[in-house]
């Protein structure tokens, strides 16, 4: 198995608010005067550069021309394929999906000229002729051009989207034929922990056979226990175990998942992780708990990698899991404790100049109580102070806290973008939200006019009152909401309104990501070491400083979205000249606004130590973090004893569909998810934990439908993978909100099981701060 298929990972980097919004609108910043190119892919780019800028005579020019050149070759290449290329093997048939995707431009420039009959003739030819070709995502995935024409035929035609519901059958969970004798296991009975907390941590065992036994099934060492079980005897005679690993991990079979895992030819560590996965999935926790560990005891240096190709540990992922576990079910009387994970050189691409700190801990015995009466740290007194408007505080203990109108503040947020169904940013079709009045009765729909439906029946019935997001907010506890400049300038006026129902503002400048604001070629990306992009992004923060700093529902400055992952932009390939220039840019906010702190939106901790090294001006280390339902792990620990700033969470969450599972479970899943996310934050917050969680902003509150291409169409297609409940991630499901059907947009909201999750952990007021 190579390592890039190891891509369930804890981190999960990609797409997130407003990705790719300058696909197509800011090409409009590039000439039009296309020159016809010799290479397909060449073709492309001008053809969509044309249909950015309405020259749909340019765009049928340059496509007929791609298409007349080299179609018979993409013919050629079509015809000797049965099902999609591996992955890896797209380039092979790069010809055949080139000219497929010149055949698409082609069909949505004649669909947006009013010329459904030849758009529809077109769309048709893609699914007759190229039925295996995909175009790439520059946002990062490969998509079937197949299945979106398919999806627009439909629509052209007056035929419905029929929404297809899979079957699903009873969930098989596993029935141990052998637990263990131990719980926790005592590992100093059976071997020797040698030199734990060093680079040279290893355990020895002593007596193998009477670990075994403490394990039980499906923990290493223990390998025995499983040739005795009936059942396992039993499918693996009939050849039911003869089915690929990775393909039924995710099943609800967890019973054959968890007997293909014991037996699969994947390296230890990985096959203990998942068979971890697979026990804890079934209910087994204890069990569950017994394997995380054991993936601390002996397999602390595997590694795997994401989706994104970004590295991937899983002794990290096995104790943000244990000690989630664990802190859920007090009834154990168990924690851990002592365990320490730290990886020297981690925090950049490269696994060959790691090196790991190792202690594993001890699970330990505790009183039922234990975790109710872990009390707030001594603060001590306050050491550093900066803002005015908004303090930012750091007291003698190393903890953080903002204060507001000098009330400690943790940040209750959420991205809020009520976007209505069928508009895209790659379409050219999104609006202004905080101007968008559809119904013409002069108040903004999404914030005044949408309405909640109960019974979920799509229809408005006379018990579902129009009541508006910002009474919908006000009532889930909701106190900020993150929301960009760009490419829309917001209207100011609306944001008062917000305030009034104590919901303050994150603005934000995308500083350069997506190549917005520096003016570069979204093929090229914003180069951060260019003066003249460095100029355009600079007057662009300060435009939006200047336009905001007055308004007192502002909380904070915060400069772009992860930019490390490299989208149309260069940051992933020079972190040093981006983490130079977001701090010049930092200088310059504080210059004009010394009010209120500066933060960063990174992705996860990738280039971390580059940001502590550059960021003196930033004020918070904020990121997307898409790391599982057991919160953020050593994220807020390792912000620490990197950086020594306070840190937030910019956007986390998981969607509310997967593959194979009830909406019901994908939605409990997604209430999990966020659950777990918060009390996590609270967990680190001041006087707590690692003591610099300053609240975090959950991602997000309505369904985006335009995400996965058709913005008419809820697809449920995963488009890459990570920590969720089918192992894919479906971006047009992470709302805590839904549209329902999407007739009734961008007024109708059904509220999910998170929404109410948040409305009961928001409006305790459980965190008070810590008066001086």
């Amino acid at each position: 198995m190579k390592k890039t298929d190891y891509n369930l990972g804890s981190r999960k980097f990609g797409l997130r608010l407003f990705a790719g919004i300058l696909y197509f609108a800011a090409s409009g910043l590039l000439s039009a005067d296309c020159v016809l190119a010799q290479q397909p892919s060449d073709y492309i780019k001008n053809a969509r550069k044309s249909a950015a800028n309405k020259d749909f005579k340019k765009v049928y020019e340059i496509t007929g021309e791609c298409i007349s050149k080299f179609s018979r070759k993409a013919d050629r290449l079509s015809a000797g394929l049965s099902k999609f290329p591996a992955k890896g093997k797209e380039h092979i048939y790069k010809v055949m999906n080139d000219v497929a995707t010149c055949y698409f431009i082609r069909g949505e420039a004649l669909m947006r000229q009013g010329k459904t009959d030849k758009a529809v003739k077109v769309f048709r030819q893609i699914i007759k002729k190229y039925p295996y070709a995909q175009a790439w995502d520059p946002r990062g995935w490969f998509w079937s051009l197949k299945e979106k024409a398919e999806i627009t035929v439909k629509k052209l035609t007056g035929r419905g989207l029929k929404e297809e519901e899979e079957p699903i059958g009873a969930v098989t969970k596993v029935v141990l034929s052998d637990p263990g004798l131990e719980f926790p296991v005592d590992y100093e009975k059976y071997g020797v922990f040698k030199n734990p907390g060093t680079e040279n941590y290893h355990y020895v065992v002593r007596d193998p056979e009477g670990l075994a036994r403490a394990s039980g099934e499906g923990v290493y060492p223990n390998t025995t226990s499983l040739r005795y079980d009936p059942k396992f005897v039993q499918m693996k005679n009939k050849g039911y175990l003869k089915v690929n690993h990775w393909k039924v991990l995710q099943s609800r079979d967890l019973e054959k998942a968890f007997y293909v895992w014991n037996i699969c030819p994947e390296p230890a560590g990985i096959r203990q992780f998942y068979i971890a996965e697979i026990l804890e999935k079934s209910g087994l926790i204890k069990q569950a708990i017994k394997a995380y560990y054991s993936i601390l005891v002996f397999f602390p240096k595997t590694y795997g990698w994401t989706y994104w190709h970004t590295p991937w540990y899983l002794a990290e992922a096995a104790l943000s899991r244990i000690k989630s576990l664990l802190r859920s079910h007090p009834e154990f009387g168990a924690d851990l404790v002592g365990a320490e994970f730290k990886i020297i050189n981690g925090f950049d691409h490269n696994i060959a100049n790691d090196k790991f700190i190792i202690n594993p801990g001890r699970i330990i015995k505790v009183s039922r109580g234990h975790f109710a009466r872990l009390k707030k740290r001594p603060l001590g007194k306050i050491v550093k102070e900066t803002g005015t408007k908004v303090k930012l505080v750091q007291y003698e203990s190393g903890d953080w806290q903002l204060f507001v109108n000098g009330k400690p503040f943790i940040i209750k947020g959420i991205t809020y973008a009520p976007t209505r169904v069928g508009e895209s940013p790659d379409e050219g079709t999104l609006t202004d939200w905080t101007r968008q009045d559809i119904n013409h009765n002069g108040k903004i729909d999404g914030p005044f006019d949408s309405w909640v439906d109960k019974n979920k029946n799509n229809i408005q019935d006379t018990d579902e009152p129009v009541i508006g997001d910002l009474k919908l907010l006000q009532d889930m506890g909701v106190n900020t909401i993150r929301v960009y400049h760009q490419p829309l300038e917001p209207d100011k006026k609306l944001f008062e309104s917000f305030y009034k129902r104590g919901i303050m503002v994150i603005m934000g400048d995308f500083l350069g990501k997506y190549a917005i604001g520096s003016g570069a070629d979204w093929e090229q990306g914003t180069d951060y070491s260019n003066p003249q992009q460095q100029e355009r992004m600079m007057e662009s923060v300060r435009s939006m400083v200047m336009r905001y700093k007055d308004e007192p529902y502002i909380l904070m400055w915060l400069l772009g979205n992860e930019n490390v992952y490299g989208l149309a932009c260069n940051a992933d390939k020079d972190p040093d000249s981006f983490f130079k220039f977001a701090d010049k840019v930092a200088k310059m906010i504080k210059k004009i606004d010394p009010s209120r702190p500066v933060a960063i939106a990174s992705g996860d901790t990738l280039f971390l130590d580059k940001f502590g090294k550059y960021c003196p001006d930033i004020d918070v280390f904020g990121a997307n973090v898409y790391r599982g339902k057991y919160g953020f792990g050593l994220f807020w620990q390792n912000v620490k004893d990197v950086t020594g700033k306070a840190a937030m969470i910019t956007e986390y969450g998981a969607p509310a569909y997967a593959q194979g599972y009830t909406l019901k479970e994908a939605e409990d899943f997604q209430a999990e998810y966020h659950r777990n996310a918060w009390l996590d934050i609270e967990n680190n917050s001041c006087g707590r934990g690692a003591g610099n969680a300053l609240g975090g902003i959950a991602f997000e509150w309505l369904d985006e439908w335009w995400k996965a291409y058709e913005p008419g169409y809820h697809d449920k297609k995963g488009l890459f993978t990570g920590p969720f409940l089918d192992g894919f991630m479906h971006e047009e499901w992470l709302g805590l909100c839904s549209q329902g059907d999407g007739k009734h947009s961008p007024f109708l909201r059904q509220l999910r099981k998170s929404y109410f999750v948040y409305k009961s952990l928001w409006n305790k007021n459980r965190l008070k701060g810590n008066k001086k």
